[in-house]
């Protein structure tokens, strides 16, 4: 084998992967995809044709306030490419810049700071014309219930975006290991939902259901509530956008929340489903890199994707740079009560809950990996206090644990996924 390197995702900078000449590696990653050459000019098609609804200027027309959803600092959404251009396209129909307000759709994340909202927005027009603020989900006076769903979910949404005429979600579509897809709908729960909503939604009676996973949409009781949502607000519009492994816009469309969805999520399947002919005792795999890698929470999303081409106790190696840490103080006590009873009494505890303790759905998805394998962490951001309470072993030598797995298991293939969850392998 030639001396060559792959670079998985990491942090800001990515990580170089020396490949090793007794290594047999699969890459595996999207197919190339299209890339948008004329971001103005597909930008401004989309407001005119628009996916299941009348163009934006219509459905503005009688619209005195907007409120428009976007995503926090966790998603690399490319609101600097669009989100000018539909403000300014919002005011020449008429709305003053004073009535339209931009939500940041934290959930129960933290609230973006002010450096964050900078990098989420990225148009330093929009940030001095209009009015910016965060969610907070645990705030009971900014939340109104609009119903409950057919799984016995009441719901309470920000009451900012219930209030006001024109309601816009902006959100990046990928596989996502709960809900199926990114998106769309899932913008606004949990994206704007109370926490009571949130734990709800998150609870072990959606999160054990074998349909909640990634790339699934039938059945998938997340997608259901999710619908179920959008169907009580009623007139909700979306732009979705999806991007490439480098971060490039390949697809972005305008329209009904739900249809331009489904439009979104039919181009990227055929990328992000990649199938494979084998499983395999050694993974290497990422968390994204930044933003997505920035704790140990979201790193979760890395170690739960490739486990269908894992075989029952191989060695799934990820690579996240954890630079803030393992997350809320919440997970953090989630993780202290795995480490203290284990797996199978962690798990008999909360499947009656009709609540989840907040964050600790994320410890239960980390379980469904420390079942299948043996979890290995490469990260220069936790302290030595956090890697104890990540609950998977600690590295510091990624190809050194490459090799030693390679030998253990005596199988000299191994799958490497630079791009970590955004990816979906299957057999």
């Amino acid at each position: 084998m030639p001396d060559k390197s792959i670079k998985i995702l990491y942090g800001d900078e990515g990580f170089n992967l020396k490949l090793q000449e007794h290594w047999n590696p699969n890459i595996i990653r999207k197919p190339k995809m299209p890339i948008i050459k004329d971001i103005n000019s597909e930008i401004d098609k989309i407001f005119i044709n628009s996916v299941g609804c009348e163009s934006l200027k219509n459905v503005s027309k009688k619209s005195k306030t907007a409120c428009i959803l976007v995503c926090d600092i966790t998603r690399p959404v490319p609101n600097n490419l669009y989100i000018e251009k539909l403000i300014k396209k919002l005011i020449e129909y008429k709305l003053t810049a004073e009535n339209i307000l931009i939500l940041i759709a934290t959930g129960l994340h933290r609230p973006a700071s002010k450096k964050e909202i900078r990098n989420i927005i990225g148009s330093d027009w929009v940030l001095k014309n209009i009015n910016i603020k965060n969610h907070f989900a645990r705030d009971d006076e900014m939340h109104s219930t609009v119903g409950i769903t057919t799984k016995g979910n009441e719901i309470k949404l920000d009451k900012r975006f219930l209030n006001a005429d024109l309601k816009i979600v902006t959100g990046l579509v990928e596989p996502h290991f709960m809900a199926g897809y990114s998106g769309g709908r899932k913008v606004i729960a949990p994206g704007i939902a109370h926490a009571s909503t949130i734990t709800r939604f998150h609870s072990a009676k959606y999160m054990e259901d074998k349909n909640a996973k990634s790339c699934n949409l039938i059945n998938n009781p997340l997608h259901e509530d999710q619908l179920e949502i959008v169907n009580m607000i009623g007139n909700v519009y979306a732009i979705n956008c999806v991007i490439d492994e480098n971060r490039k816009l390949s697809f972005i469309n305008f329209g009904d929340v739900i249809k331009s969805h489904e439009e979104a999520v039919n181009f990227i399947k055929i990328y992000a489903i990649v199938k494979c002919d084998k499983k395999y005792d050694t993974i290497i795999t990422s968390a994204a890199g930044a933003p997505l890698d920035g704790n140990f929470y979201q790193t979760v999303k890395g170690m739960v994707t490739p486990l269908d081409i894992l075989k029952k106790g191989g060695d799934l190696i990820i690579l996240s740079k954890c630079n803030e840490g393992l997350g809320s103080e919440e997970f953090k006590q989630s993780q202290l009560n795995l480490l203290n009873i284990g797996t199978d009494k962690f798990l008999k505890n909360i499947l009656n809950k009709k609540h989840a303790e907040i964050d600790e759905w994320q410890t239960e998805m980390e379980i469904k990996s420390l079942i299948k394998g043996n979890i290995y962490l490469f990260s220069d951001g936790l302290t030595k206090a956090e890697e104890q309470l990540t609950g998977v072993n600690i590295i510091y030598n990624v190809e050194n644990k490459i090799n030693e797995s390679i030998n253990n298991h005596n199988n000299s293939n191994i799958a490497i996924i630079p791009e970590g969850p955004y990816v979906i392998p299957t057999n």
